[in-house]
């Protein structure tokens, strides 16, 4: 019987393939489609024939067909065969969904991740003043307000080549990967990582390598061994991380930079916390400006329904994303970047934000005292969000649960399997810290201190 497709010859793929795990096989194959080794159409092996080459089980190749066609990549016709195809991305984000979607409503959720609402400055006299502004309504305009973009370009942490303003970080983020990554590419994000990125690294077919960090930001030693494997794009939060409030240093950020000189590497910062956070902001852009796209947030700052977030950088980059931007929205509502450049310049808003700011670190600063006391290891020194060790991931959320308290399960912000931990938005305490505290070093159980963890 004549096939209707000539099948792929297994060991050129065999050939591609060096980590023969199910994950490596996945990866690479899809390297092989990204890259047009195998085109739209081709025929693949079998489980069988593929996993006879490369001396691994059957189940091994079986699971990285599964991966394959999670995003997509691949079809599987029964008797006719499995093919390539364009891949389309996995239909749900889970990771995110095991974080926002808890158990119930509790009288304190500390599992959101969200700025306090009694923190955020009034918008009120911003939008009278924006008011009486005469702004334009033409579709021909340039996407950002130039008074705006003036002022983000005298604040941003380098001179970017090309700035523009989006719908929030994660539209950013989603936008920026969308232009740099393609399927089977190996990217390089924090360990632990914000799950909605992992679920948009997902959703693209990437090779997701997690690299741990410490109180000075991503480790360099496991940043170097992924950048030998030949990467992509790295993806980190320079201030106040989200999950464990770690801000990179001066010295580390000089550090990662020289590891990454030696790849062409596209550096992705999102610093989602803005000016809410304690510590100072330092760019790998500094060092590697062309190489590097820089994303500034401020939903937690001046508000989430603000909506905006500026990018800027390396122009290959952003150039895409606006110009990728004009088939769909075309550009972020010009009355919102008015009401934020009013914000910006507005003393009573800055203010308010230097208000926020001391709070938070207050509030985190109560409770870590208490969990110092109680021995229970976390980690971080910035931010609204706390990570915390427990004995038992289940059981720790099972107790907080019984007092009327949530938190964010750990595992969903993993890339790998780590030790079990929570995040807990300590930002969003508004009395009661010591109290609150206890309760969290109670629910947290007997974790074993590993040195340098706080």
């Amino acid at each position: 019987m004549n096939l209707p497709f000539a099948p792929s010859p297994v060991d050129t793929i065999a050939d591609g393939i060096t980590d023969r795990t199910a994950r490596g096989i996945a990866a690479a194959v899809g390297r092989m489609i990204t890259d047009g080794t195998l085109a739209i159409g081709d025929r693949l092996p079998t489980v069988r024939d593929l996993a006879a080459v490369l001396g691994v089980s059957p189940t091994t190749v079986s699971e990285a067909w599964q991966s394959l066609a999670a995003v997509g990549a691949i079809d599987a016709r029964g008797r006719q065969g499995t093919f390539v195809r364009q891949p389309t991305g996995p239909s749900t984000p889970r990771r995110y969904r095991r974080v926002t979607e808890g158990p119930g409503h509790f009288a304190l959720d500390l599992s959101t991740g969200t700025p306090d609402p009694a923190l955020l400055p009034d918008l009120g006299p911003v939008i009278a003043r924006v008011s009486r502004q005469s702004l334009t309504s033409s579709y021909l305009d340039h996407p950002v307000l130039p008074e705006l973009e003036a002022h983000l370009r005298s604040d941003w942490p380098f001179p970017p080549e090309e700035l523009t303003v989006v719908d929030g970080a994660m539209d950013a983020l989603d936008r920026v990967a969308s232009m740099v990554v393609r399927l089977g590419d190996r990217v390089v994000v924090e360990q632990p990582a914000f799950p909605p990125l992992l679920d948009l690294l997902d959703l693209l077919g990437a090779d997701v390598i997690g690299v741990p960090l410490d109180h000075e930001g991503m480790r360099v030693a496991e940043l170097s061994a992924a950048v030998a494997l030949g990467v992509r794009a790295v993806f980190l939060q320079p201030r106040a991380q989200n999950p464990t409030g770690v801000t990179y240093t001066e010295r580390r950020a000089k550090q990662l930079a020289a590891a990454l000189a030696k790849s062409d590497a596209i550096i992705v910062e999102d610093d989602h916390s803005g000016d809410i956070a304690s510590g100072s902001l330092v760019s790998l852009g500094a060092y590697l400006p062309h190489r590097t796209v820089h994303i500034r947030s401020y939903s937690k700052s001046h508000g989430p329904d603000l909506r905006l977030a500026a990018v800027g950088g390396a122009r290959d980059v952003v150039s895409g994303a606006i110009n990728r931007r004009l088939l769909g929205p075309g550009w972020s509502s010009r009355i919102l970047q008015a009401v934020l450049l009013e914000m910006l310049d507005h003393a009573p808003t800055i203010q308010a934000v230097a208000t926020a700011r001391s709070e938070y670190a207050r509030r985190r600063s109560a409770v870590t005292a208490v969990l110092d006391a109680e021995g229970v290891v976390y980690t971080g020194t910035d931010g609204i969000n706390l990570w915390m060790q427990v004995a038992d991931e289940r059981s720790a959320l099972i107790t907080l649960a019984a007092q009327g308290i949530g938190a964010a399960p750990g595992e969903p912000f993993m890339v790998q399997p780590d030790v079990a931990s929570l995040r807990v938005t300590v930002g969003l305490i508004p009395s009661n810290l010591e109290r609150i505290a206890k309760v969290l070093a109670d629910a947290a159980g007997t974790v074993p201190t590993r040195a340098g963890q706080r």
